[in-house]
């Protein structure tokens, strides 16, 4: 059998679980759908997806967001399509696997956004500075997620990948092709 024939193929949904650095489950998306897959990143789209809290509330994205997760990297993104131009939140996070039942990555709190003026706010910074003393990170953890903050930074500010219009445009305009040929 071939990989791709055992993951999530462009069109199918998939749920996205969060977990902390101990174990417990964060958040969870339910029906994202996948736009496309390969050996180390996973491109999908959340829009009005049910979202659950790790204490039970439940809420429903608002607009269409394109989501990459990368195999390599400490981070993922969420670029959200508004009215007023693309935000971006950014968690600092492990590297993704995926399994049968959901692709997992635990977030390690950290939190870049970028608003549609390419300003930029690290967020969390207290909340990372608690878990890691709580659940001891340790070293190497905090080292590799502080150099992939700088490896964010400079995506953000060369508009690499998904920080670029022409990247939103495309995946955006293939979810809506999508859309179309499953109605």
């Amino acid at each position: 059998m071939t990989r791709e024939a055992r993951g999530p193929k462009e069109g199918d949904f998939i749920t996205i679980k969060s977990y902390k650095h101990d174990g417990s489950l964060h958040r969870t998306w339910r029906d994202t759908m996948v736009l496309k897959t390969s050996e180390n990143a996973l491109i999908g789209v959340n829009d009005h997806t049910l979202v659950t809290e790790d204490d039970g509330r439940r809420w429903v994205t608002r607009e269409p967001a394109i989501v990459y997760f990368h195999k390599h990297y400490w981070f993922n993104i969420v670029a959200m399509i508004r009215d007023n131009g693309v935000s971006y939140y950014c968690n600092l996070a492990s590297p993704y696997v995926l399994d049968k039942e959901a692709l997992k990555y635990i977030d390690y709190d950290l939190d870049v956004k970028v608003f549609p003026d390419g300003e930029k706010r690290l967020l969390d910074v207290d909340e990372y500075e608690a878990f890691s003393q709580r659940w001891h990170y340790g070293e190497e953890t905090d080292r590799i997620l502080k150099a992939n903050v700088l490896t964010l930074v400079d995506w953000i500010n060369h508009h690499k990948g998904p920080f670029s219009q022409a990247y939103v445009d495309l995946w955006y305009q293939r979810y809506q092709e999508l859309l179309r040929r499953s109605h």
